[in-house]
């Protein structure tokens, strides 16, 4: 274990072999998490830079600004790292919903015994 970077107050992220550090997001007002993305040293420094979430898009190999198309910005209001510095919190107000499908968060289905099952 790291004392700097589980102690101190140094940001020291702690990338992944992908040069990827998780992001979850949360609605400031509610605590709701509204969705978990990835971050890789440009779209935090994008974050950081813009007050709105940026992310990387894996799937299309691309920073990402959240709502850049759609209008559902994140701003971001408070920016919070884990204690091994291998994830970021984001407390964030959301501008529409966070979830691709238009919904208010991507967390919408429960896991039972049966399958998924969709929440209210």
């Amino acid at each position: 274990m790291s004392h700097a970077r589980d102690e101190g107050t140094h940001l020291d992220p702690a990338w992944d072999a992908n040069g990827l550090i998780t992001a979850v997001v949360c609605d400031r007002a509610s605590g709701a998490v509204l969705m978990l993305a990835h971050m890789n040293d440009a779209a935090l420094a994008a974050t950081l830079a813009t007050g709105e979430a940026h992310f990387w898009s894996r799937s299309r190999r691309e920073l990402w600004h959240k709502g850049a198309t759609s209008g559902n910005i994140l701003k971001v209001q408070d920016i919070r790292v884990d204690c091994d510095q291998d994830a970021i919190l984001l407390l964030v107000e959301p501008a529409g919903p966070a979830c691709h499908t238009g919904r208010q968060s991507c967390f919408y289905r429960r896991l039972t015994a049966n399958g998924l099952e969709m929440l209210a």
